[in-house]
């Protein structure tokens, strides 16, 4: 016989897992409807349908939200709705953009916070004040004077008692240029606050961290959860005359990274990125040319030599990028010194032996050679 304690264990189980069933067809009731005028959202032609059919998208969104069980429900018919999950548990991100006819973008974004002291998840509406704010502001801004932006990942953090969640995100920006970005999110007892001093670059702190450049080129800004690190690649531009122009900024091959040291976000320039799929034991099929000029397939392993290793092939020397600024001091700088050289040979040699001209004229010199040659004969 079951004992009352058993009995009552089991109907407030069975009770849990009716109540689940429910919200999860409540939820997908409501997923169904949101996918349905997403379709007409993203076929819309013009700007006035756009924003009429995108009002009811985001009213709905908003009720479906605040559903019981939506900050843990997958979301997976919605392909060009963002819904990012911070590795916490704790936070979801609810984003998407709008194209308008001029090509420029609207964003629009929820926030839920799982609040443990007030035991409820709250529903925070990101308000996009793009045009009454500056593009890349630098200020502490909260939920009603957003920026605007696509949120890609999420990262929390510890600083202090607070636990803030650092946010990389996208935005078109321009027809010349697109940003990516670096934000701080979070929460008081009434608001969602964006900014925060914790990231170091030199002997600049700054609230956030923007990256403006060419939109014909793609910068990689991502978290690298095994090694801490947030790793991006180094901007220059195309050419040092560009320098003032960040639309002509773009990766330069070299790579920089943000580490979490002391409670801040600290820069550290010109590290060595790693691809992780090269870090592993795994083999790979690729297709070679063999020593009778046939193609064949052979079996390689995958593995990664760090170039600072000094057992390492060709290893053992520090990596240091090249930009174009400092390439072209560069190559001054070994002109400058060829030079010096140049005019010291000049000023040391003999001047009354006659098989010796100017050592910069060579063809000159043969010449001269040659006609002491026939003089002798004579």
């Amino acid at each position: 016989m079951m004992s009352m304690k058993a009995v009552a264990v089991s109907i407030f189980a069975l009770a849990s897992l009716f109540t689940l069933a429910e919200e999860s067809v409540i939820l997908r009731e409501k997923e169904q409807e949101l996918d349905s005028l997403l379709d007409i959202l993203r076929s819309a032609e013009t700007n006035a349908e756009r924003n009429a059919i995108n009002g009811e998208f985001k009213e709905l969104m908003s009720q479906t939200l605040n559903e019981p069980g939506a900050l843990t429900y997958p979301f997976a018919l919605l392909e060009t709705v963002g819904v990012i999950d911070s590795p916490d548990g704790q936070v979801r991100i609810v984003n998407w953009n709008v194209e308008q006819e001029d090509f420029s973008h609207t964003y629009h974004c929820f926030v839920m916070y799982n609040d443990k002291k007030k035991d409820e998840i709250r529903v925070t509406e990101l308000i996009d004040m793009t045009f009454g704010m500056p593009s890349q502001p630098t200020e502490v801004i909260d939920h009603n004077n957003w920026y605007g932006a696509l949120y890609y990942k999420i990262i929390p953090v510890k600083r202090g008692s607070r636990m803030i969640y650092t946010l990389l995100g996208w935005d078109h920006n321009s027809s010349l240029s697109q940003l990516k970005l670096i934000d701080a999110m979070y929460f008081t007892s009434s608001a969602v606050k964006f900014g925060s001093p914790i990231f170091k670059m030199g002997n600049e702190t700054k609230k956030r961290v923007f990256f403006e450049h060419s939109k014909k080129t793609s910068m990689h800004l991502n978290y690298e959860p095994h090694r801490e690190r947030i790793m991006m690649d180094h901007l220059s531009p195309e050419s040092p005359a560009l320098k003032n122009f960040r639309s002509y900024y773009v990766p330069d091959m070299s790579y920089d990274a943000f580490v979490f040291e002391n409670k801040k976000w600290v820069l550290k320039e010109d590290v060595v990125g790693i691809n992780d799929n090269m870090t592993s034991s795994k083999k790979q099929e690729v297709t070679v040319m063999n020593e009778d000029g046939q193609l064949e397939t052979r079996e390689v392993k995958m593995e990664w030599q760090n170039p600072e290793d000094a057992s390492a092939p060709a290893g053992g020397s520090e990596h240091v990028a090249v930009t174009p600024e400092g390439e072209a001091t560069e190559v001054k700088e070994e002109k400058t010194d060829r030079q010096k050289e140049l005019d010291a040979r000049v000023n040391k040699r003999d001047k009354r032996d006659p098989n010796e001209l100017s050592i910069l004229d060579g063809t000159k010199k043969k010449k001269k050679r040659r006609w002491f040659k026939r003089k002798n004969k004579n």
